[in-house]
């Protein structure tokens, strides 16, 4: 299976490692090769106790089997019969939970600029951990390099960065107020306008409005993202007793 895809197989959650994928017989590149220790079109992991996201009570003793990278059967050790070739591995004392899917999430990091709040793109090491963690899809709910977040969601598609699979949000829609160098703003309906459409049109999936957004800003930016049916989310600021913000985080 592809890194994009692994969100179809289950964890080993008390033992996961970059290095320690399941993944199916199909050709890496040499930079993601080297965190592949598993690669066999038939994969089964056994004796393992497993949490299968329902909210069901774990259940001890189980056998996962999965063929091309997609989970087939999961049951009691006893009653599943492994595959003939399958490679086996024992999941005694450990746990399997289905990949995460992180619905907020950054690929960057504070980096201050003199005496100004600043932030700064991590491209290479918070794909990784992201994947590390369990996450095995994620959404990066507001963008400050979105070209880099879009170049990364390709690469990971292409087998030649590991990473999750992502769905990419558009820079954020914000007006100017707030003196962060890397932060996107943009003045007024019609540049929101142009903006949505724009990144909508590079693959963008969702939008966040921020903080000094206005109700014009959020309807222009929802005329261009429903018709597409993509999300728009933001963040409000609280006002004080009796006031009501200036818009509304909508879906």
């Amino acid at each position: 299976m592809t890194f994009s895809t692994y969100r179809h197989a289950f964890i080993a959650a008390s033992c996961w490692l970059i290095g320690a994928h399941v993944a199916a017989a199909q050709q890496f590149t040499p930079q993601v090769q080297p965190y592949i220790s598993v690669n066999s079109p038939t994969v089964a992991l056994t004796n393992a106790k497993v949490i299968d996201g329902t909210g069901r009570p774990a259940q001890p003793h189980q056998t996962v089997i999965l063929q091309q990278g997609r989970i087939v059967q999961v049951g009691p050790t006893k009653k599943v019969k492994v595959p003939a070739g399958a490679r086996v591995i024992n999941c005694s004392g450990k746990t399997l939970i289905p990949g995460l899917v992180m619905l907020h999430e950054h690929l960057y990091y504070t980096m201050p600029a003199g005496g100004f709040f600043n932030i700064a793109q991590m491209p290479y090491s918070f794909p990784r951990l992201y994947l590390a963690g369990g996450a095995t899809t994620i959404r990066t709910a507001g963008s400050i390099e979105p070209q880099t977040d879009l170049a990364i969601q390709r690469l990971i598609g292409e087998g030649k960065l590991i990473g999750p699979e992502m769905d990419v949000t558009a820079p954020y829609m914000e007006e100017p107020g707030m003196d962060i160098p890397a932060l996107n703003t943009i003045k007024g309906p019609e540049e929101a306008t142009a903006a949505a459409t724009f990144w909508a049109n590079k693959g963008c999936t969702s939008f966040k409005m921020y903080m000094h957004a206005t109700r014009a800003d959020l309807a222009a930016v929802v005329g261009v993202a429903h018709p597409r049916h993509l999300k728009v989310t933001g963040t409000c600021v609280p006002l004080p007793t009796g006031r009501q913000p200036t818009w509304a985080s909508t879906t």
